[in-house]
């Protein structure tokens, strides 16, 4: 029991000479408004004293630069001309609109799913890739799913879309202006 009081005692005795021996600075209160955040300053004075890590150029200038969507007209014009059919994922930063399953009632049987995928901000032809698959149910409830290459449908929705970009990016630059 003895034992134990006096390590308790020495203990408390070497964490009280720690305590007063900071100085009186060492717990000053500093107010956040007389140090504002500067963090690009701070970010580049730790990275010259060794104390940050940088990693130069890497990153930079890498994968697409999609405009805020209300701007991109080529975004608003696909929208726009596809606006009748439900949509199932509409992915702006992945640079995809790719619709539900469609069907315009003149055949139960068949339907249609479109996929636009945006290669650049530019109206321009290459700048788009429309891709649509067929969906054609029997009535035993099997369905076979195709994909539709080559045919006037994507020929038609791409010529559409562009020149709805052409209109609105007019639009735009008249509002600019």
């Amino acid at each position: 029991m003895i034992n134990k009081t006096l390590k308790n005692l020495l203990f408390y005795s070497i964490f009280f000479v720690f305590l007063t021996s900071c100085g009186k600075d060492f717990f000053k209160y500093s107010p956040a408004k007389d140090n504002p955040v500067k963090g690009k300053e701070r970010a580049m004075k730790n990275i010259k004293e060794g104390r940050g890590v940088t990693l130069g150029d890497l990153g930079k200038n890498r994968g697409t630069t999609y405009e805020f969507s209300t701007s991109n007209p080529l975004w608003r014009a696909t929208l726009d001309i596809l606006d009748f059919i439900p949509m199932s994922t509409v992915d702006y930063s992945g640079g995809a609109i790719i619709s539900d399953w469609y069907a315009d009632g003149s055949q139960n049987d068949e339907s249609v799913k479109i996929t636009v995928r945006f290669l650049s901000n530019e109206i321009r032809s290459e700048s788009l890739k429309v891709v649509i698959h067929k969906k054609k149910c029997s009535t035993n409830q099997t369905c076979k799913i195709d994909l539709v290459s080559n045919s006037v449908l994507i020929e038609e929705l791409q010529s559409s879309i562009l020149r709805k970009a052409v209109q609105l990016d007019a639009e735009q630059r008249r509002k600019k202006n």
